[in-house]
């Protein structure tokens, strides 16, 4: 089961997350083109390791587990693939 970035992320986008994934599974990060063109961070689910890193670094409470998820978020399962299958 792979963790993912949720609605309270957008607009806000704290790159805490990115900092302690040990196996930089989260994008875009600041370095890469596309960081100023999305609204969020996603993780992506093949790359996840489920460490849980991510849930104590993010400061406005975004990512969870998929089976934590919000049901109201239960879209953000798509929403951080749809980003990865793009690539």
């Amino acid at each position: 089961m792979a963790y993912v970035i949720a609605e309270p992320c957008i607009a806000t986008k704290d790159n805490s997350c990115v900092e302690v994934c040990p196996v930089d599974c989260i994008h875009p990060t600041p370095d890469e083109p596309d960081y100023d063109k999305v609204d969020q961070l996603y993780i992506d689910a093949e790359e996840c390791i489920d460490c849980d890193a991510c849930v104590e670094a993010c400061p406005v409470d975004a990512c969870f587990a998929e089976d934590q998820l919000p049901p109201e978020w239960g879209n953000f399962v798509k929403i951080n693939a749809d980003y990865f299958a793009q690539k």
